[in-house]
């Protein structure tokens, strides 16, 4: 009959007492500093909410009882009448701010798309200086050409009202949507895509229209949210080259604010209504707006 006999197991390693109380000190320490972050982001994020409740609560409130329970307190009868004089005086123009912001979005994209592939990938003599000369239009401040485009859009007779924003906002958002475009496709378009296309016949708009356009995605919606939201948050511009009757919402959330004997809590309401959009295209495209900018950033 065979006997199996069994090794004994391996002694266990002795850790050493000063080694564990390391060790719950390392803890320790860990814990409370992430206890500190999180207060500290915790702290933040209420006082970068405080406005937002703020809004939120008054335009739940009457004229009357703001000037009782205070712009803090929640309201004792909650109501939406603030809300639906706000819309009243804000809808019209609402409906033509997105006529505004759209096409911008867009038309500045598509420009700033073939600016950007042509100033990347084809080069020309003289590409850097018209790179140059484009990139100097970010530089000019809204305020530096108010007075010379007004005179210039009275002179041409060209009436105020969206049109007119339309093209306005296109000028101005081309510069930044060829910066962005073309440092996108010059880190993550390979070259050999652009060579596969010209053995296979392609010119300059085919290989613009049938390679490129289908990868930049990720760039479109960058310039697509960058160029809706500032025409739509666009005040300067509208000011001057519109009016209540025919301008996009910002024109109408100052006249609803600035009356003489203003309603604040239709006021808050129209605030929160005129920056809804903006927050709805940031909720669901957010995560790929970062995506699209950090593609742009490094070389693949």
């Amino acid at each position: 009959m065979t006997t199996t006999t069994t090794a004994p197991p391996p002694p266990r390693a002795v850790v050493p007492a000063a080694s564990r109380k390391r060790g719950r000190d390392l803890t320790a320490t860990s814990v409370l500093g992430r206890t500190v972050k999180y207060a500290i982001l915790i702290l933040f994020l209420i006082i970068v909410l405080m406005p937002a409740y703020v809004l939120v609560v008054t335009s739940f409130k009457s004229g009357s009882e703001i000037g009782v329970t205070g712009q803090w307190n929640l309201p004792k009868v909650w109501t939406t009448a603030s809300w639906g004089k706000a819309w009243d005086a804000l809808g019209p123009s609402f409906l033509r701010t997105f006529e505004l912001a759209i096409p911008v979005a867009l038309i500045s994209s598509i420009i700033g798309s073939a600016n950007g592939f042509v100033l990347s990938r084809w080069r020309f003599p003289g590409a850097d200086v018209v790179f140059t000369l484009i990139l100097f239009g970010m530089f000019i401040p809204y305020q530096a050409v108010m007075i010379p485009l007004r005179d210039i859009v009275t002179a041409m007779n060209i009436q105020p009202g969206i049109p007119t924003l339309v093209f306005v906002h296109c000028v101005y958002g081309i510069p930044i949507c060829t910066l962005i475009f073309r440092n996108y496709y010059a880190t993550t378009v390979p070259e050999e895509l652009i060579e596969a296309g010209r053995v296979d016949g392609a010119g300059l708009l085919r290989t613009f229209f049938s390679l490129i356009l289908p990868i930049s995605i990720p760039g479109f919606v960058v310039t697509v949210i960058w160029q809706f939201t500032s025409a739509w948050n666009d005040y300067l511009f509208a000011i001057f080259l519109s009016n209540t009757r025919n301008g996009p919402i910002t024109i109408a959330l100052n006249a609803l604010a600035g009356a003489q004997s203003p309603d604040y809590a239709a006021s808050m309401a129209g605030a929160l209504i005129t920056s809804l959009p903006t927050l709805v295209v940031y909720v669901v495209l957010g995560r790929w707006f970062i995506g699209g900018l950090m593609a742009g950033s490094v070389k693949s």
